[in-house]
């Protein structure tokens, strides 16, 4: 079970120097750079809160402006209230603020900050790669798939694009357009450490098992903190009847992310295996608590384990 991750890209705080100070009021400018320094500090709420003050605000003052200025662009922000909005700015508020939504896990909402960016600000290939991602994650891979190609149109060389087409050709089963995919990524950034762990997924389906342990090291090389590394490369290990590395990867990654349930149910399979049952149990106990829906699979998979016994209990 691979559990890719999304790239997303928040704007840079240098959006500013884009903005001409008589078009941009200092309380905007305020609460967008309050909200930043939230996001930094995990308060999403907060950043979510400050990011709408500064939408409003820059939403008003462009009210109160001819439209005829090039400074301005006419938007309906909500279905029954239209307003005008300064840009760049309003545009990089309303996509900071889907980062904060999307993290905080309102994927729909994320989606429509974003979709409002980008008729602020058109041709914004950051702004569809965070859209796509938020896509993918509400199953709309159609639109998650569109989205990633219209940021590499604009950028061509958007290395995260790569990446995040790959996630969504993979959960299609196209392994092979995956796998280029990810390898323009890592040709583009060689220090990309989530393309290294996707690819080693990739890996595993294309059953070259070596080259899955190498891009899953480089991949922990580069961010030792990536969980679903440590999954991927047990997994790896496991395939290779490395039970005991494995379960060490499977519980290092859930060291990093208790949730992950990917790694309960491997390392569960793992212990199986070694004849560690009751041990086994707990982490079965715990995969169908965060996915219950894994029901069925996991009692195939326990199966299967059981008939790979090294030890009996």
């Amino acid at each position: 079970m691979r559990s890719f991750r999304i790239v997303i890209i928040l704007p840079a705080l240098l959006i500013f120097s884009c903005v001409a100070a008589a078009q941009t009021p200092s309380s905007a400018v305020t609460s967008y750079k309050n909200a930043s320094s939230k996001m930094d500090k995990g308060d999403l709420d907060g950043a979510i809160d400050d990011y709408t003050r500064a939408i409003e605000i820059s939403s008003r003052l462009g009210s109160n402006r001819s439209s005829k200025s090039p400074a301005v662009n006419t938007f309906s922000a909500d279905s029954d209230n239209d307003v005008t909005v300064v840009n760049p700015f309003t545009a990089n508020a309303y996509s900071n603020r889907g980062v904060a939504k999307m993290r905080k896990g309102d994927m729909q909402g994320a989606v429509e900050d974003f979709t409002r960016a980008l008729r602020i600000r058109p041709m914004s290939a950051e702004v569809y790669l965070n859209r796509g991602a938020a896509r993918r994650a509400l199953g709309d891979m159609d639109g998650a798939l569109t989205d990633a190609e219209r940021a590499l149109t604009i950028d061509k060389n958007l290395y995260q694009a790569y990446n995040n087409r790959a996630n969504v050709l993979y959960d299609r089963g196209d392994y092979e357009a995956a796998f280029a995919d990810l390898s323009k990524a890592i040709k583009l950034n060689s220090k990309c450490a989530e393309a290294f762990y996707n690819r080693g997924y990739v890996y595993i389906q294309k059953r070259d098992l070596d080259a899955a342990l190498a891009d899953f090291n480089r991949s922990i090389e580069l961010n030792p903190s990536i969980a679903a590394a440590y999954q991927g490369r047990g997994m790896a290990l496991m395939s290779k009847g490395d039970f005991d590395r494995a379960i060490t990867d499977f519980s290092h990654a859930l060291e990093l992310n208790p949730n992950l349930a990917a790694a309960c149910m491997n390392r569960g399979l793992a212990l199986i295996v070694k004849g560690r049952d009751a041990d086994a149990q707990k982490d079965f106990d715990r995969c169908l608590q965060i996915e219950p829906s894994l029901k069925s699979d996991l009692e195939k998979r326990i199966e299967v384990a059981k008939s790979l016994r090294v030890t009996k209990p």
